[in-house]
């Protein structure tokens, strides 16, 4: 998913986007000038707008959505993860030793599973005041056929459409 906002050259610390795809539009003129950008745990990303006093939700495709479960369950340690939290929600320093792997690198796994919707974090404070993160699996089944795949395929490409994209990333191979 990619956001662009505003007018004139932007200069990014990374490289740029390849085939962007612009998900709304902002009017300066009726005062949607962004004040907040926060990104859901789902991958989706609310846009607040101070003078206008609207937010605005844009969300993953479901091609996205799909591509992001597919990545995060495709991983032999975040796998792991999953079949650990299935015995319940979990405090993140009692869940890295269980797996034999560093906080550091649990978080990482912890949060790919969260963008894709398969577990959620919880933050919370102990009696001696001291942040507390549990994470516990949502609530998900996992079945993936043709139809759910090309469904998923045709979803994108009408929500493409419907935003005035000619979105079409599927390129014909031929022999030559």
């Amino acid at each position: 998913m990619t956001l662009i906002v505003g007018s004139g050259a932007a200069v990014a610390a990374t490289p740029p986007v390849s085939q962007p795809r612009i998900v709304t539009h902002f009017s300066l003129s009726a005062g949607q000038t962004p004040e907040d950008i926060a990104l859901e745990p789902d991958g989706a990303v609310d846009v607040s707008f101070a003078k206008a006093d609207q937010v605005a939700r844009v969300t993953l495709t479901s091609e996205e959505r799909l591509l992001a479960v597919l990545t995060a369950v495709a991983n032999p340690h975040r796998m792991r993860v999953i079949a650990e939290l299935s015995g319940g929600r979990v405090h993140v320093s009692e869940l890295a030793p269980r797996l034999g792997m560093s906080r550091p690198l649990l978080y990482m796994h912890l949060d790919k599973l969260e963008k894709a919707g398969l577990v959620t974090g919880q933050l919370e404070l102990s009696e001696d005041g001291k942040a507390m993160k549990y994470f516990e699996l949502a609530p998900f089944e996992l079945r993936l056929t043709a139809e759910t795949t090309t469904q998923a395929l045709r979803d994108g490409d009408q929500e493409a459409g419907q935003a005035g994209q000619g979105h079409n990333d599927h390129r014909e191979e031929s022999d030559t």
